[in-house]
């Protein structure tokens, strides 16, 4: 059982956290903090949150679950400003898309990597953000990865794959470095070519008609071109050298599909297309 969880951020992923403890009556008091006012006040009206403090240390107070839900950009400023209110039993955790950039920022602000942090990051989202748009199920059958160190409390770990748990989430666990490549692949290179395509075609002259005439396909594929730009932008930045590596290798297959094309090389089109089909079907079906 959770005392008293303390979400940092409650839009999306807090607020689902916090409705799913709330549903499997884990939790007992939920304590919010954000930026926007109105957001908070619509947490309580929900009943997301029990109360809410504009001020991450008076927020944290008293906590012995936190969890971090901001944009990893703000991840140093809100560790810092937290760090002197938690008490001696809390449990620190987050949901930062890169954990690189997670273990730098508090290694900075502590000076070391406490025991009582557990990097983290749930594999699970829409397109859409705010309180309004959590739900209990959110993390249900999806998978949650923890990356602790070798500083990182093994009964810290513990409680916060409980946690997930409690949630429904399928809890793994992987080495920092590691988390970082394969969620270069497997989320922050498809969020870049939603953005890039969207992009380049609102650039076009036919814009409004392209639009206009987008089929299904092209929605499914460029849903995640909705998502939070601040975020994105935030995730870009802390791991720029996976996904960037990430980029130049897809760079090099599109490269080889056009020239494919160009010159009417249907044979190799063929393989690619069993190949791509084969591995997803296998992969991501059922």
């Amino acid at each position: 059982m959770i005392e008293r969880l303390a979400i940092i951020g409650v839009g999306l992923i807090g607020g689902s956290l916090a409705r799913a403890l709330r549903a499997a009556g884990a939790v007992g008091e939920v304590v919010g903090c954000g930026r926007a006012l109105p957001n908070l006040e619509r947490a309580v009206e929900l009943g997301v949150i029990d109360r809410f403090d504009q001020d991450p240390a008076a927020a944290v107070a008293g906590a012995d679950m936190v969890f971090l839900a901001v944009p990893l950009g703000a991840m140093r400023d809100v560790l810092a400003s937290t760090r002197a209110s938690l008490g001696p039993d809390a449990v620190v955790t987050d949901g930062g898309s890169v954990k690189g950039s997670v273990v730098a920022d508090v290694t900075a602000v502590c000076g070391q990597m406490p025991p009582w942090f557990v990097p983290g990051h749930p594999i699970a989202g829409t397109e859409r953000s705010g309180v309004d748009a959590s739900f209990a199920d959110l993390y249900r059958n999806r998978r949650v990865i923890l990356t602790p160190v070798a500083e990182t409390d093994p009964a810290a770990v513990e409680r916060v794959e409980w946690m997930w748990r409690i949630c429904g989430a399928e809890v793994s666990r992987m080495s920092v470095a590691h988390h970082d490549e394969v969620l270069a692949a497997t989320s922050h290179l498809p969020h870049m070519l939603a953005f890039g395509l969207v992009d380049a075609l609102a650039r076009m002259d036919e814009t409004e008609e392209i639009f206009r005439y987008a089929a299904g396909g092209f929605r499914d594929f460029t849903r995640i071109a909705s998502s939070n730009p601040v975020m994105w932008r935030d995730i870009c930045i802390a791991n720029r050298e996976s996904l960037s590596a990430m980029l130049a290798r897809f760079g090099v297959e599109l490269t080889d599909l056009a020239q494919a094309i160009r010159f009417g090389d249907g044979q190799y089109l063929l393989e690619v297309f069993e190949r791509a089909k084969a591995a997803r079907d296998r992969h991501l079906e059922g």
